[in-house]
Parts: structure tokens; C-alpha cells; sequence
């Protein structure tokens, strides 16, 4: 934007005169300097994870997500990653915050009521203390193939506690002051059914956090207190853009709502409701009329929930602006407790991270379309088509998100076959899945005619077609089966979803054993249309005049 404003000289108890918390200035170039180079340490901590991980989930899906953070608990950079997992870490750091961290700690978390997002997703805290005082953190979280619980892969679609869904860590130290704490360790090992792959995984994840002390040490050395007010600047700098950016938008209220296919214990639809309030350079969203926690896996904590709204805000803002807590001062979030999204224990909640979160977005992106409509594509997939696979006795667990159709915008068809809302992942190579596990990949194909018909057609689907070669559970947590990806401004409905299991048609959630030689399809939905079909046809009947391919006369 033409108007956007210089970075911020001003720290976070700095005065009027551009005085920073340490007592530092910094000027405009020294701090795009220094922002660069802190993002540049949480890309790199990515690096080091993917490169020195064990199961595929890691090093070639690469789900998984770094980032920095300050003494205070506020998030100065991340690697572009998984948006699910980034939106939620501020609230593990905060609760490792409480546990009174000295330099050399390590903590380790999974709980989604202390600061997690659902079991799989394990989160390492380590403090950041090049000179024996502790400065800020360094945060990893990773998807970790098996956790325990009732179903391998720890996504157990008809689970009703959180007890069912695998190991639960509350904040505690993995390492104590450089020390290795090994009882964790070994508890841990004892309740995962790939003991082996996640102490890999887990040392990936401390060699990531590792190297973003190595780095941030080497800068302080470079820059001395200067980096320090940097965090401070950075932050304010982008709270500054998102709140200009939040200011040209009309200020109202406008809602939406949208409904989740069941919860893998009934099919009955569970309403998610949105009233997105613009005000100036602030938004608040209020989720008052969302369902009631429920029996199933698709509660979502309230970390869930606000990761999904943040990720709204950055879509329709500047993607220029660099993403930190700055981002999210601006941006409000509330659920009623108990409810779906902000359930109460022992709610499952395994679901809530792949799937609500997901139908989180959608609401919230159509509450803004009424906003924003030239900022806003059509229903995208809106799932993760969550494919689950492994053997009781902890030989394997394979573990795959499947791409969709994105929805079609404004003035440009929507993309095929890709990721799409709080997820961020690369898919598994086929050379890497029948490497590593005991399955054939059939087919890997794209959809045909399953984007939505429009001026602008909507993504075309996935068809991911795979033989299992032997006895193994079969997990499906998957959405829009029966409510389809919306086509907007006269645009046609992307296609529904469908799974199969040997050629029948199974529902959105289940588990299922199978025997050496079934095979599994997914073939994921397609995105909505955006605009009148006609108009495509005269679209094109007017490009083949001007290219002369039609005959007037």
C-alpha cells in the first residue's frame, strides 16, 4: 500500500521519540537488516529439523514449523510453515513461561489444554541464553506419526476422551539446565508404538532449537543490545502495517455460518457461526452460536481457533507484512467455553486441529467476503483428508493429508490438487511411501470435472488410490463428503469428497481393519466456481474472435 508506514524505531515501552525498551534507536535499514536475519534463523531451524528427521512425515511431507520467540513470550519470526501449528504456539511458550525456565531448558508439550493442538503435534520449548541469561525461545512443533492411544497414527476418528488419542505431556523439561532428563525420555518411548522414529524425530527437533541459539548467539555478539530493541521494533513495526491494512477495510459486522459432517459418533451436523466485527485497525471475532463440545474428535482448543482467524487476517492483509505477534495484537477471538471450539477435558480433540480448524477458516472468510469480496476466493476443500494407516505392533504407521481443489477468485480459476486453508504440507513421494511402508500407490491423479463451473473455475480434486500389502487399521477423518466446497456470484459448487475402501463407498470417519491386499481411495472435493458460467462462454467466443478463430461474416 501506498501509504503504509516506515518501520518503527519504538519499542514496546518506548516513548513517543522513537526510544526502544533497551534505550536503543534503531533506524529503518538496520532493522529490515535485522528482521531478515531473525527469519532467516527460524527458516534455517527448519531446515535443520527436515534434514535430521526420521519418518517421512517430517523430512518429505515436512509437517512441521519453527520459529522465535522473545523473554516475554512473543512470537519475532517464523519459517513459512504450517499455519495451524504457528498461530497456536504463542499459547505453549506461554504456558512454558509459568514453569520458570533457565537457561539450558527444554521443554516438551503436546496437551491441547495446556498450550497444544492436538497429541500428535509435539512441541520443544528451549530457552535461548547465549550469555547465561535467558533472552527469548526457540519453538519447534512437529506431526509425530504415532503417539499411542487406541488406533495407530493416535487419530482415532471414534474417540470421545483425549485419553483415547494418545500420550498427553503437559509442559515439562525434556532437558533441565543442559542435562538430558531420561525418566521423560523413557516415558515417552514406553507409550508410542515407533519408539525408534520419535526419539529420532524428537533430536531433530532439539538440534533445530540447538541452532537457533548457535545463530541468535552469534548475532547478539554481531549486534549487541541492538538486536534486543530489534524484537521490539519488528513487532511494532507489524502491528502497525496489519492495523492501517485493517483500517481501509469497511467497518460492520458481518457473519457467516457453515455446519462439520458429524463428529465420527453421530452424522449430525454441527453448526460453526462466526460474527467478524471490523472497527477501525481492530477485528474482533465472536463464534457465540457455535455448537456445543461433542461426543467425537472435532472439538478444538481455543488456541485452534484463534491460529484459524490469524491466518484469515494475514490472507486478505499485505503478505509483505513480516509475521510475527505484531499480527496478532490487532485481532480478537473469542468461543463460548465449552463449546466446540474452546471444549472442556477430557474432550477428544484430535479432529478439531485438522478438520474444525479448517471449517473455521471457511466461516471465517465468508463473514469477510461480505466485507472484502474482491479479497475472497470460493470454497476451497475445506478438509485435510486425513489418511491414517499402520499395524498394532508398531512395525509402521503412515500418515497423509491429501491435497483438494482451491476455490476459483475473483479474476483467476481456482488451483488444482493442493493444500489448502491451515495446512501447509508437501506430499509423500511415491518412492518414499513404498520405501518406508508396506503399500503400492495405484493411482495419483487429478479429479476431472470436479472444480466448480464459473467465470472462474474452481480446483480440480485429487484421486490418491492405495493398496495396503498387509494386515493394518485403516483411519479416515475427512470432511465435505455431503456438503460441498460453495461456488459465489452465480459460481457452481466444487464437487463433494468420497472415500472407498475396495470399491464401497465408506463414511467421512472410520476406522477399519483390513487384510493384506485392500485398497483405499480418497478422491478429494474440488473448489467452487466464482461467477456466471455464460460469462466464460462469452469470455472465450470473444478471444477466438480477436484471435480470429471465429468467422463473423
Amino acid at each position: 500500500m501506498s501509504d503504509e508506514p516506515e518501520p518503527t524505531t519504538e519499542g514496546q515501552n518506548g516513548g513517543s521519540g522513537g526510544v526502544s525498551e533497551t534505550g536503543g534507536e534503531i533506524d529503518p535499514v538496520t532493522l529490515e537488516i535485522l528482521r531478515n536475519k531473525l527469519e532467516s534463523v527460524a527458516t534455517e531451524m527448519g531446515h535443520v529439523l527436515i534434514r535430521g528427521a526420521y519418518s517421512p512425515n517430517i523430512k518429505e511431507r515436512q509437517d512441521c514449523s519453527t520459529a522465535l520467540f522473545d523473554a516475554a513470550g512473543r512470537m519475532v519470526a517464523q519459517a513459512e510453515h504450517i499455519p495451524v501449528h504457528l498461530g497456536a504456539m504463542p499459547d505453549a511458550v506461554d504456558i512454558v513461561l509459568e514453569k520458570d525456565p533457565q537457561p539450558g531448558d527444554v521443554f516438551v508439550v503436546n496437551d491441547p489444554f495446556e498450550g497444544g493442538t492436538h497429541l500428535p503435534d509435539i512441541t520443544l520449548v528451549s530457552t535461548i541464553a547465549p550469555d547465561d541469561e535467558v533472552i527469548g525461545f526457540a519453538v519447534s512443533r512437529a506431526h509425530h506419526a504415532d503417539v499411542g492411544g487406541s488406533a495407530p497414527g493416535s487419530m482415532p476418528p471414534g474417540a470421545q476422551e483425549i485419553y483415547e488419542e494418545g500420550l498427553r505431556l503437559p509442559a515439562v523439561r525434556l532437558v533441565e539446565e543442559g542435562e538430558q532428563n531420561d525418566a521423560v525420555h523413557e516415558l515417552i518411548r514406553s507409550n508410542v508404538r515407533t519408539p525408534d522414529e520419535r526419539e529420532a524425530d524428537l533430536r531433530a527437533q532439539r538440534a533445530a532449537n540447538d541452532r537457533a541459539e548457535e545463530r541468535v548467539g552469534e548475532l547478539l555478539d554481531e549486534h549487541g543490545p541492538t538486536l534486543l530493541d530489534a524484537f521490539d521494533a519488528v513487532i511494532d513495526y507489524s502491528r502497525e502495517r496489519v492495523e492501517t491494512e485493517l483500517d481501509d477495510l469497511p467497518d460492520g459486522t458481518y457473519r457467516a455460518s457453515d455446519v462439520l459432517e458429524g463428529d465420527g459418533v453421530t452424522d449430525h451436523d454441527i453448526p460453526i457461526r462466526a460474527t467478524v466485527t471490523i472497527d477501525g485497525p481492530s477485528v474482533d471475532v465472536d463464534f457465540d452460536g457455535t455448537a456445543d463440545q461433542v461426543a467425537g474428535n472435532l472439538n478444538a482448543p481455543l488456541s485452534v481457533a484463534k491460529s484459524a482467524v490469524y491466518f484469515v487476517v494475514r490472507a486478505i492483509t499485505d503478505p509483505e507484512i513480516p509475521p510475527n505477534h505484531g499480527c496478532y495484537e490487532p485481532v480478537s477471538v473469542s468461543a463460548p467455553e465449552g463449546s466446540v471450539l474452546n471444549p472442556e477435558p477430557p474432550a477428544a480433540v484430535v479432529g478439531g486441529n485438522v478438520e474444525t480448524s479448517q471449517r473455521v477458516t471457511d466461516v471465517t472468510l465468508a463473514a469477510l467476503a461480505r466485507a472484502v469480496p474482491e479479497e475472497v476466493p470460493a470454497g476451497s476443500q475445506g478438509t485435510m483428508n486425513n489418511l491414517i494407516i499402520g499395524d498394532r505392533s508398531g512395525e509402521f504407521t503412515y500418515y497423509e493429508t491429501i491435497g483438494g481443489g482451491f476455490g476459483a477468485r475473483p479474476e483467476k480459476d481456482g488451483m488444482d490438487g493442493v493444500q489448502v486453508g491451515m495446512t501447509n504440507t508437501l506430499n509423500t513421494p511415491v518412492e518414499a511411501m513404498e520405501t518406508e511402508y508396506p503399500l503400492r500407490l495405484e493411482r495419483y491423479a487429478l479429479r476431472p470435472g470436479s472444480g466448480g463451473d464459473g467465470r472462474y473455475r474452481g480446483g480440480l480434486g485429487l484421486e490418491r488410490t492405495v493398496t495396503v500389502e498387509t494386515d493394518a487399521t485403516v483411519s479416515l477423518l475427512t470432511e465435505r463428503r455431503r456438503t460441498a466446497p460453495a461456488g459465489v456470484d452465480g459460481g457452481e459448487d466444487g464437487a463433494t469428497g468420497v472415500n472407498l475402501v475396495d470399491g464401497e463407498e465408506v463414511p467421512a470417519k472410520a476406522s477399519i481393519d483390513v487384510e493384506a491386499g485392500t485398497t483405499v481411495s480418497i478422491l478429494t472435493p474440488g473448489g467452487g466456481g466464482h461467477g456466471d458460467p455464460d460469462e466464460r462462454s462469452r469470455a472465450a467466443s470473444d478471444a477466438d474472435r480477436r484471435d480470429g478463430k471465429v468467422d463473423d461474416s
